[in-house]
């Protein structure tokens, strides 16, 4: 049915799939930084990072914009590797 709490019951639903793959990805980004440590390798790759902003602009549909697209993962790259660095110090 779609009305409005059946609605947004369904965003729920997805804000906190949303939130548990999020999650995910910052797990295996951890996992990455603390191989680039033992490498001594840099934290930020800008290739690789170009390169998800990219594909991931390039496979959206919408509704949302390329723009809002490109905002959204450069937030999950900056924020995952902010945790990376913070990790490796230690």
């Amino acid at each position: 049915m779609n009305n409005l709490p059946s609605l947004r019951k369904r965003i729920d639903r997805l804000d906190l799939e949303l939130l548990r793959l999020a999650n995910r990805r910052a797990a295996l980004a951890l996992l990455i930084g603390r191989m680039k440590q033992r490498r001594r390798w840099p934290v930020f790759d800008p290739v690789r990072e170009a390169f998800v902003l990219r594909r991931v602009m390039r496979a959206n549909r919408g509704p949302l914009s390329s723009a809002a697209i490109r905002q959204i993962f450069q937030s999950i790259l900056t924020q995952c590797r902010r945790r990376e660095r913070a990790v490796t110090k230690r």
